[in-house]
């Protein structure tokens, strides 16, 4: 078999793309738009509104433009009994096959409702692995509080065990939807706040979106990191040091390690793909942010870095290329491990 050509690699990703831009059309006909989740809506796609705030602090001071974004709800069958319920929050590639299809079905199996999240489509964009800028990271904790609420609404949903689960980039959403001060900001009525985190080959661990850990910056709720340690756009080893020092200062964490899984192992492809354009930051990048300040620091001496100095370092932390390969075997050890650790944290059977 003769090799591809690149401008025949090129011509399939294109072709690719346009067909996923169809399908996330024809996932929109027909949405609904809500406020609230009262009536008790059954499956379907719902839009409801959120905001895009341009950074932390415009996110923490409740900022940022008006938009509506998307929320696929896949319910299992039944009445009655409140169910606990799980946001599925995408990474830079956007919604993808595995959050409308595999992971709905393992949750829904389990009792469990599950709310996906398409936070990219309803802004115009497909993808920000190559312009993360595309959609500010402080939008994607604006969308998952905004999720929060409206699912909180819903009568089948049981509001004090929902949990939220970000792949990728929205594993930095995922981390900071557990910070204190975040978490404070966002005025949640009556103490709502996600029951459990699931940080899955997670962002965030590494560079400007990691916090400087002490006691009460992360709140209490669970979390569990599962990651995969062949990943080499969001190493693992960045992860295990940041949970440990989470654990240390308070909040319940539990770490998976997938043997073998790369970045992305849960998508249906099993083909291993190489993203030379995808910007990703360096595991040893010393980089991390004082919560209380928003002054940056190097981890490894404790100075603070501003000016020319923190420019230097924010350029040095930054590397360009990295793989995705779906895995069906990790697909299905993550999993598990994520229904175990949600059973026990819902105290379900």
């Amino acid at each position: 078999m003769m090799p591809r050509s690149p401008y025949a690699t090129s011509l399939v990703r294109c072709l690719a793309g346009a067909l996923l831009a169809v399908l996330a059309a024809g996932h929109a006909v027909g949405e609904e738009v809500v406020s609230n989740f009262l009536s008790g809506p059954g499956n379907g796609v719902y839009a409801f509104a959120s905001t895009t705030p341009k950074n932390l602090p415009e996110l923490m001071k409740g900022g940022g433009e008006a938009v509506n974004i998307r929320g696929h709800l896949f319910l299992p069958p039944g009445a009655g009994t409140k169910l606990p319920a799980v946001v599925l929050v995408h990474g830079s590639g956007g919604i993808y096959d595995a959050m409308l299809d595999y992971w709905p079905k393992q949750f829904n199996a389990a009792g469990m409702a599950v709310f996906s999240l398409d936070m990219f489509g309803p802004r115009g964009v497909q993808s920000t692995a190559e312009d993360q800028s595309a959609v500010p990271f402080a939008a994607d904790v604006a969308d998952v509080f905004a999720a929060l609420r409206l699912l909180a609404t819903h009568p089948r949903v049981d509001a004090q065990r929902i949990a939220l689960m970000g792949f990728s980039r929205g594993g930095t959403a995922a981390l900071r939807a557990n910070v204190t001060r975040i978490l404070a900001a966002q005025r949640l009525p009556d103490g709502l706040r996600y029951a459990a985190v699931i940080p899955t080959y997670a962002g965030g661990c590494a560079g400007v979106f990691r916090l400087v850990v002490k006691p009460g910056v992360f709140a209490a709720a669970p979390m569990l990191f599962i990651h995969g340690d062949a990943d080499d756009y969001a190493p693992i080893a960045a992860c295990l040091d940041y949970a440990d020092k989470i654990a240390k200062a308070g909040t319940p964490v539990e770490f998976v390690t997938l043997a073998g899984a790369r970045h992305k192992f849960d998508t249906d492809d099993q083909r291993r793909h190489t993203l030379r354009n995808a910007s990703r930051t360096t595991p040893d990048c010393p980089l991390e942010i004082d919560i209380d300040t928003l002054y940056a620091y190097d981890r490894g001496t404790g100075t603070r870095l501003e000016g020319t100095a923190y420019g230097n370092t924010l350029k040095a932390c930054r590397a360009m290329g990295a793989t995705v390969e779906g895995s069906t075997q990790a697909r299905e050890q993550a999993a598990q491990a994520a229904l175990a650790f949600l059973k026990k944290v819902f105290h379900l059977p």
